[in-house]
């Protein structure tokens, strides 16, 4: 009975590694710093990474849209223009699987920022999201400055420039603004990868903390 007892806990063990080992926890990208402070006497370093920054844009049914709005959500954001004749008509029909995926889901957004503010209206942008089947608010189509959209897009690590010319690329967020993903928009099988990698960030038990 020893011996069986002692065997038990022996499986037990290895399960729970086994459990353990086979959690993934994405990666947390972009740039970082340390942090030195003293707490109650002793030095403390903690990482400090790079996060989205403020802002202040409207959405396709005229409402303000802040980085505030976004708070307590996991979200992807692109960057795009409605005339766009080539790869930003590929990446939004691969992204309405994702819009699909995750449309019933709390705590979830996707947030696609217009790089041609000038032609983009909110009119132009809410036919635009009529065109595709969007509904609701879980996929934000926004307009802002076009020299903010430009600074923001360097704080997503893409490049959106005059000429309206823009990377292709859908980027993961946490609920903390930091990056944990980015993917080729245009590409089917890096769309699946993320959706997959939105599952593992929502099971991650850090962004199931209260916000």
């Amino acid at each position: 009975m020893k011996n069986l007892f002692y065997a038990v806990i022996c499986v037990l063990s290895i399960s729970a590694c086994s459990n353990n080992a086979s959690q993934k926890v994405l990666p947390i990208l972009g740039n970082r710093e340390a942090d030195t402070k003293t707490v109650n006497g002793k030095t403390i370093t903690d990482t400090v990474y790079q996060t989205i920054p403020k802002f202040k844009f409207i959405n396709q049914y005229g409402d303000s849209v802040s980085n505030k709005t976004l708070d307590g959500n996991i979200y992807v954001a692109d960057f795009f223009f409605t005339t766009c004749p080539s790869i930003c008509p590929v990446m939004h029909r691969n992204m309405l699987n994702v819009y699909k995926e995750f449309k019933n889901a709390g705590n979830f957004k996707i947030v696609s920022y217009t790089i041609d503010p000038k032609h983009d209206s909110v009119a132009v942008l809410k036919k635009y999201a009529d065109n595709l089947g969007i509904t609701g608010k879980n996929w934000l189509f926004l307009q802002g400055q076009k020299e903010e959209t430009y600074k923001l897009a360097k704080s997503y690590m893409v490049e959106a420039r005059e000429g309206n010319v823009h990377d292709g690329y859908f980027i993961l967020i946490d609920k903390q603004k930091r990056i944990r993903g980015s993917y080729l928009g245009t590409d089917p099988a890096e769309v699946a990868k993320m959706i997959a990698d939105i599952k593992t960030l929502q099971a991650d038990p850090e962004q199931n903390i209260v916000q």
